[in-house]
């Protein structure tokens, strides 16, 4: 142990090293806080908080890195058929960690705009009391995007999106020929303006991504990495990892 603590930031320079290309939005599918969890034999509640510990971690090593967007998937639409005490718990932590954004320093001094992505009617009205506070204490950041899923399925987002441009079409503000793919990018993400997916992460040895992000990750054939770690143990060397399968991708390309 002692050895690899001591090698490891050896490791990690040699992997920045090899990573030319920087991808500018990294998408992550958080997966493992159950069963990391189950393995040290302590409460779900507390694998899905040390998950959230995590990823504040992250913002530090994108920061360094340079990354610029991250979008996390947090909780999908297929989650809510988890046991109902277990919901009840992943949204207290998420409007927990949602206001820490008013307050960290982490937020304020990387100029971190903090965006909630999915489908808000699914969510309690305080979990979106406390997500609109975070976005409203961030709106003017612009130095780095952290876009939390909540309530996220990329069918449900299509389908969202479908039913917006099709209610302006009958109100008279759009016209059918004028829809084309620019347009529905625009409906997507709550109008965010998210940026095409470089690069997706899924952690805990699941290899496949789960309905999420499909127009951006999916539609722009972006880099897809798939590593072993539950999300609580996931390091700064297996980011770097990714980000290798992503420059390697870029550099065939050339």
């Amino acid at each position: 142990m002692i050895r690899e603590r001591l090698l490891e930031p050896l490791y990690e320079r040699y992997l920045r090293m090899q990573c030319r290309h920087i991808p500018h939005h990294i998408a992550i599918i958080q997966d493992g806080n159950r069963r990391f969890a189950r393995a040290l034999g302590i409460d779900t509640v507390q694998g899905h908080r040390a998950g959230a510990d995590k990823t504040e971690e992250i913002l530090d090593w994108a920061h360094e890195l340079g990354i610029r967007h991250i979008t996390l998937y947090s909780f999908s639409t297929e989650n809510f058929g988890r046991d109902q005490e277990e919901v009840s718990q992943l949204f207290a932590l998420f409007k927990e960690r949602f206001l820490r954004v008013l307050t960290d320093e982490r937020e304020h001094n990387y100029r971190i705009r903090v965006q909630m992505v999915g489908d808000r009617s699914l969510l309690p009205q305080d979990l979106l009391t406390a997500v609109s506070a975070a976005e409203e204490a961030t709106r003017a950041y612009d130095g780095f995007f952290l876009n939390i899923a909540l309530a996220y399925g990329g069918r449900n987002e299509i389908v969202l999106a479908a039913r917006n441009i099709i209610s302006s079409v009958q109100d008279g503000a759009i016209l059918p020929g004028a829809i084309d793919v620019r347009m529905v990018e625009s409906h997507l993400y709550g109008g965010r303006g998210l940026p095409p997916v470089d690069l997706i992460i899924r952690t805990g040895n699941e290899c496949r991504t789960s309905n999420f992000l499909p127009w951006l990750a999916n539609g722009h054939e972006s880099a897809v990495y798939f590593c072993a770690p539950y999300w609580p143990l996931f390091r700064k060397i297996d980011l770097l990892r990714a980000m290798r399968v992503y420059d390697q991708r870029m550099r065939s390309g050339l």
